[in-house]
């Protein structure tokens, strides 16, 4: 009988808590968006598992956690808190899009400065929330940089972007990477849901049926210029830019150079296959509920769907706004693909517009603020990191 009680005690059965069947129940709600609603699947299926996975009880010290030093996950995980992953992520993103759209129509890049309005707004929120709730434990008396850290690596979830979301969180706020994680990833997978409310809302009919004319042609040499000027730039101006963007524009060169497509395609499958299964099981396999159900992985998750909302919210609103100054009208809807979900949001502001007139196609023209919107968070993120590290 003692040894039947000694197995007991030694399964997960023993050590099974309310927290750890919370989250399961979680991770297979994210399952299940990404099999049957089609939620964005290369996300979502790695993290609800690794969620799944890192809530899997055991005894304690048999070091089996993407915490536990020595284990495998651990050694996974690395690549998470080193930031390892996020610029590789990027190469991979930049040999797969094109930006003749940004490089056809520049006026269009401001939609996707604007669209990073939530990042800040949502950074002030959160110093002011940290710093009038202690159970948020946001704030430290021996670090008067705590808050504004924490708060700054809550706020780029605004930018829809998990890679950015997970490298300036393991610079400023290593343990809020988590929670910060899963609510980007989580976002991002949501704007096919989250997006179109907020745009039919701050729209007219009129408006959402405005047509765009299709993006001039690009010359090749422009193409291959765009990466090389842009990295200088961009780094020039804001050099903690040059891990996520230094990746971003040497995976576009190799794609537009027409001499390196085997490496541009290994970049864009394979490596960002690879790099995505790893991301997303170890950063799911992180919410352990002893870590993860806390007052403050709320906040920041109620504080990340106000940021992306506000993102969202600020294309549009600044797309309207310029079209008081211009005779050539800008579709509103595309102001939401600002957002640096690629291309998910060019796809979802498309979407809208077809849904009103089944003849305008807006899908080059919001690649444009999506696009620029993928370096435009970076370029936040470059920002917040200058001022606080």
């Amino acid at each position: 009988m003692e040894w039947l009680i000694g197995f007991f005690e030694a399964s997960g059965l023993a050590h099974l808590s309310w927290g750890n069947l919370l989250m399961i129940v979680v991770g297979c709600v994210f399952v299940y968006l990404a099999i049957a609603r089609g939620f964005e699947p290369l996300l979502l299926v790695p993290i609800g598992f690794g969620i799944i996975l890192g809530n899997m009880p055991f005894e304690p010290g048999m070091g089996q956690g993407v915490y536990d030093q020595g284990s495998v996950l651990n050694y996974i995980y690395f690549g998470v808190i080193a930031g390892v992953f996020p610029p590789l992520i990027f190469l991979g993103i930049g040999a797969m899009t094109d930006f003749s759209a940004l490089i056809a129509q520049p006026r269009l890049i401001l939609l996707g400065a604007a669209a990073q309005i939530g990042i800040f707004f949502t950074l002030m929120m959160a110093v002011f929330l940290g710093s009038r709730l202690p159970f948020l434990d946001l704030a430290s008396a021996d670090d008067p940089l705590r808050l504004l850290r924490a708060a700054a690596a809550i706020g780029i979830i605004g930018g829809a972007d998990g890679p950015t979301a997970i490298f300036i969180a393991t610079r400023l706020a290593p343990d809020l990477l988590g929670a910060i994680a899963v609510s980007a990833y989580s976002y991002m997978a949501l704007v096919p849901v989250i997006q179109p409310p907020i745009m039919r809302l701050l729209t007219t009919r009129e408006e959402r049926l405005i047509r765009m004319p299709p993006p001039a042609e690009v010359s090749r040499a422009q193409r291959i210029l765009f990466p090389i000027i842009g990295l200088i730039v961009c780094v020039l101006i804001v050099p903690d830019t040059l891990p996520l963007l230094g990746m971003l524009f040497f995976g576009n060169l190799l794609k537009e150079s027409g001499v390196t497509e085997r490496l541009a395609k290994t970049a864009r499958s394979a490596l960002i296959d690879s790099v995505t299964i790893m991301l997303g099981l170890t950063v799911g396999a992180s919410t352990q509920a002893s870590n993860f159900l806390t007052p403050r992985s709320v906040a920041i998750f109620a504080l990340g769907a106000c940021a992306f909302a506000i993102s969202t919210a600020g294309g549009v609103l600044f797309a309207k706004f310029y079209n008081l100054f211009t005779k050539n009208k800008i579709n509103p809807l595309i102001g939401a693909a600002g957002v640096s979900a690629v291309p998910m949001s060019a796809r979802v502001a498309h979407g809208v517009a077809q849904a009103e007139d089944k003849q305008n196609f807006l899908i080059w023209q919001a690649m444009c603020p999506n696009v620029a919107g993928v370096i435009g968070s970076a370029v936040a993120a470059g920002v917040l990191l200058v001022i606080l590290r």
